[in-house]
């Protein structure tokens, strides 16, 4: 017989399903745009698409198996940590998708005369298939053997049971926190993040520099570059910032969960911090329509096209920017 759901549980169910539902839509009009309009189709609009596609997975599959975990069945150990795996999966991707935007960025700006030759497309699919199979490698790691088998294993025994633990699937009781916090925290999430925002002051701090200089007649309109590199670099920022927001609280209180065991954690808390989590999914969509003009006016062609029915004429495709001259 399936648990019986509480009020809190179902208004948890709603809020989740609500997220999906912004997420899913949202994210898949980012990957819709970018095929549809050639002016984005540069590398940092690529790692886009792979940010994307870790968000509607988020949506589509890490939100229904977090419900599934909320309601609390009981599962054999091995079953739960599966369900356990993924979300571990899309955050990597997700933190090395924009570690790749930040560096497509920072070329840009640091070599655009020879941008185009050393950012190819063939080295962004490749660059974005790594991040991927990293992703894998850091999100199953739990699967490989670092998990708390061994707890459940013994607690089984205790109560003279045999074969595979049968338990309450949570997270916590199949992911280790030492695995949480020392590895997937301290290696693959801090690190990245901290490297990023050095990258967007570099960034910032050079078109600073080429805005401030003086244009010479052959400069080939340098502040007409710039100035569409710092709007660009800033908008990203911004999703860097808050992916850092959404994820970095949930961090934190795995870290108090392993280093202070006594520490009472309030459930609301962990509750806002998951919702956080699952809502950055939805938040890109949101910055990428207000903040930069090609996704706004191609996410309108696409609702005037296909939902509206009010064809409107070829998306505007920006000439290609020219690199300012030495």
């Amino acid at each position: 017989m399936p648990p019986a759901i509480s009020a809190f549980q179902a208004a948890y169910i709603g809020i989740e399903v609500l997220i999906a539902l912004v997420s899913v839509p949202g994210n898949v009009l980012v990957i819709w745009a970018v095929k549809v309009n050639q002016a984005l189709r540069d590398a940092t609009f690529c790692f886009i698409v792979s940010l994307a596609v870790a968000d509607v997975a988020v949506g589509a599959l890490v939100i229904p198996l977090a419900i599934l975990i909320n309601i609390g069945p009981r599962t054999y150990f091995h079953t739960c940590l599966m369900v356990a795996c993924p979300v571990l999966i899309l955050t990597q991707s997700s933190i090395l998708a924009l570690l790749a935007i930040a560096v497509d960025r920072y070329l840009r700006v640091k070599i655009p005369l020879r941008y185009k030759t050393v950012v190819t497309p063939r080295r962004a699919v490749v660059a974005i298939a790594g991040c991927w199979i990293l992703s894998f490698v850091v999100g199953l790691t739990p699967l490989f053997g670092w998990n708390r088998l061994g707890e459940a294993q013994r607690a089984w025994a205790a109560n003279g049971s045999g074969g595979e633990p049968v338990i309450k699937c949570e997270f916590e009781k199949v992911i280790s926190m030492e695995y949480m916090v020392y590895f997937n925290f301290f290696v693959w999430v801090l690190p990245p993040l901290l490297l990023m925002v050095l990258i967007y002051l570099e960034v910032f701090y050079l078109i600073r520099r080429q805005l401030g200089k003086k244009v010479s007649a052959s400069s080939g309109d340098p502040q007409k570059y710039y100035g569409k590199e710092l709007k660009i670099a800033k908008s990203l920022a911004l999703i860097l910032f808050l992916f850092a927001l959404s994820w970095l609280p949930l961090h934190i209180l795995n870290c108090i969960t392993l280093f202070c065991p006594s520490c009472r954690k309030p459930s609301i808390l962990m509750y806002i911090a998951i919702f956080l989590t699952h809502g950055n999914s939805a938040m890109n969509p949101i910055v990428y329509a207000f903040r930069i003009q090609k996704f706004r006016v191609t996410f309108l062609k696409i609702w005037n096209d296909h939902f509206r029915c009010q064809p409107t004429p070829p998306v505007d495709e920006d000439p290609p920017e020219e690199a300012p001259h030495d």
